[in-house]
Formats: C-alpha cells, sequence, structure tokens
C-alpha cells in the first residue's frame, strides 16, 4: 500500500459534507455557513470564548430584550447570500424581508422595522439590483414593516459574487407570549404548516438547470400574520421555529437539544411532495434537511393541537398543515423517524449543509 493510499485509508468520510470539509479544519468551510453541526462547533469554540463577558446567554434566530415595564421587543438580523439571486418564486430580495420577519414572529414577535444593508460586487448590473430592491420594497409592505435604516458597501469584481444582503429587524411581543426552545415538554405535539423541502429544490433547480417535470416555485413568504392566528386561539405556544438552513432536521434537533427531550416523527405523516422526493433522489438529498423559507414548525400541548391546526389551516400559508409527531420522555436530545413498517431511524444533525449559499 502507498503512502497516499495508506493517508486516504485513514480519513474519516463519515464526518464529511459537501463541498467535502473536515471537522478539524484550520481555515473557513462552506460547511461552517450551513447551519449544522459545523455552525455550532464554530459559535460554541471560536465566538463564544471570544466575545467572553459580552456574548448574550441566550443565543437564537432572534433575542427577546425586556426594554421597560411589560414591554419586550424581539431583535433579530440575518445575512442573505443565495445563488443565483432570482429563482422561481422569488429573489434574495424578498428572502431578506421575509427571513428577518419569521425570526422575530418566531419568538411570536409582531415585526416593526428592519434595516437593510448591501455587499455590491463592483460591475453588478444597477437593473439587477433595482429589481432586488423593488423586491424588498414590496414584501416590506405586504408585511406591514418598514425599512429604516441601512448601509451599502462595494467590493472589487474579484472579491464578491452579486449582491449580499443583511437585514435586522425589531419586533413588539404581546403580554402572555412566551415562546421558546427551551419550553418543548414530553406530550406536546408537533406541527408543520405546509410541505418539506420547496426552497431548497427551486433553488437548486434554477442553479443547476435541472428539470423535475413540473417548476417547483420557493415558499418563500412572511409568517407573522399565521402566527398571529395561532396566537389568537389562546393555546399556549411552547416553541415556534422556521426550518430553513439544515432543514427540519436541524431545527428539531436543536429544539430537542435545547429542551432535554426525544422527538419521535411519524414518516408517513411527512408532507414532502413528490417533485421534492424526486429532485432529492436525484441529487442524492435528504428531504429533512433541505431548507425551506416560507413554513414554520409548532410545539404545542396534545390537547391543543385539532385548535391550533384549525387556526393554521384556516390561513393561507398553513393550509396543508399537519401533525407530524410528538415530544417524548425517551432518548432525550434526539430526534427519531418511525417508519411505516415500524422501524426507526434517528434523524441527525446536519454536519454542513447540502446545498450552500440556499438563503
Amino acid at each position: 500500500m502507498t503512502d497516499a493510499m495508506q493517508h486516504v485509508g485513514d480519513l474519516d468520510f463519515e464526518s464529511w459534507v459537501c463541498p467535502a470539509p473536515l471537522r478539524e479544519t484550520p481555515s473557513v468551510v462552506m460547511g461552517h455557513g450551513g447551519g449544522g453541526a459545523m455552525s455550532a462547533e464554530l459559535i460554541e469554540h471560536l465566538f463564544l470564548p471570544s466575545f467572553g463577558a459580552a456574548a448574550g446567554s441566550d443565543l437564537g434566530d432572534s433575542a427577546v430584550l425586556q426594554v421597560g415595564a411589560g414591554i419586550r421587543l424581539a431583535f433579530s438580523t440575518d445575512s442573505f447570500v443565495v445563488k443565483p439571486m432570482f429563482f422561481p418564486g422569488g429573489s434574495i430580495g424578498d428572502l431578506a424581508v421575509n427571513g428577518t420577519v419569521n425570526d422575530l414572529a418566531m419568538s411570536g414577535a409582531q415585526p416593526m422595522f428592519l434595516s437593510t444593508a448591501f455587499i455590491l460586487q463592483e460591475g453588478t448590473e444597477l437593473s439587477e439590483l433595482g429589481r432586488i430592491a423593488k423586491a424588498m420594497g414590496v414584501a416590506a409592505q405586504a408585511a406591514g414593516v418598514r425599512l429604516v435604516t441601512g448601509d451599502t458597501k462595494v467590493v472589487d469584481n474579484a472579491s464578491g459574487d452579486g449582491v449580499y444582503i443583511n437585514t435586522s429587524g425589531i419586533g413588539v411581543i404581546a403580554d402572555g407570549v412566551d415562546i421558546h426552545p427551551r419550553r418543548a415538554r414530553p406530550g406536546d405535539a408537533v406541527l408543520i404548516s405546509g410541505d418539506i423541502g420547496v426552497h431548497g429544490v427551486a433553488v437548486m433547480s434554477c442553479r443547476e438547470g435541472l428539470e423535475f417535470g413540473t417548476t417547483v416555485e420557493s415558499d418563500t413568504a412572511a409568517l407573522h400574520g399565521l402566527v398571529a392566528d395561532m396566537i389568537a386561539t389562546g393555546a399556549d405556544l411552547h416553541v415556534l421555529r422556521d426550518p430553513t438552513r439544515g432543514g427540519v432536521a436541524a431545527s428539531l434537533n436543536e429544539i430537542a437539544r435545547a429542551s432535554k427531550v426525544g422527538i419521535d416523527l411519524v414518516e408517513r405523516e411527512l408532507p414532502i411532495p413528490q417533485s421534492v422526493r424526486d429532485a432529492c433522489s436525484l441529487l442524492g438529498l435528504d428531504p429533512l434537511q433541505v431548507a425551506n423559507e416560507g413554513k414554520l414548525l409548532a410545539f404545542v400541548p396534545a390537547e391543543s393541537a385539532d385548535q391550533v391546526l384549525m387556526a393554521l389551516r384556516a390561513h393561507p400559508l398553513g393550509r396543508s398543515a399537519r401533525r407530524i409527531g410528538a415530544c417524548v420522555v425517551d432518548h432525550p436530545g434526539m430526534v427519531v423517524a418511525r417508519t411505516a413498517l415500524g422501524g426507526a431511524r434517528v434523524v441527525s444533525l446536519p454536519i454542513g449543509e447540502q446545498l450552500p449559499r440556499i438563503c
């Protein structure tokens, strides 16, 4: 055996992700931005130790801030690097607005104000930038939020790739609303508002010029109206999460670990469209790890599940909502899918991202 063959034989391919980085790497790789295990490791082992006492104690998609007697704000920030910038059903512009609106909504907040910051590659067509800006304006008006401050920077044409956008947002949380990833409890029903994996497949099909017999359009949408209808039921909503990077698998694993509960999924109840199944089969992807941009997961007490499902299904963005599983005492911190044949498989936290630059 040659030295090169011996070296290859020593590598642990199970811990690689496409594009295939090693977990122990001295440089940033694409997997660090995928919302999976590598992202978590970057935060835990680099950012938090570096930030020290300045770091917040409760890191999540949005922070809940007590700013006065009875006044709570949600604050969130997100960056968007999707490629291509325009895809079936949307663009980086409306994605940037909807994504931050949704991060606020997952805390139960009513979104109010957004900032907009652009990093532009030199040479980007102004007509393309205009389309993106118009899409942002339309999305903001539809969501009822104001774009109140921002910034613009330009990098040379060897240092960027079109348009990158950062949006930060502020929303107001009503009294009595307490939604947090740590609040999932054994017995909770796990609900999803609609089909899984649509956004990721829409972007990938456009990026790679793939055809699946039908056009798959992104599900990008602002979800705060849907959340408001759920809150209006009076049910005690424990956890809400929009499963973006890393998909449903990443979101459920994060919730299971934060709440120290097990999560059992009923595989036959997972709403995966045939077009998404076909695309994932062709590309070798797991639909549960594919990004969504207009769907939410909800953890609610079992006795409230039917009531919340009715509210979801009464809203245009929740017509296909269904119950997909439950929280259990067994296997705390793990997600398990129960198959139709009575078997089970572990739904693991993705290491990185199957589809880089998907949002």
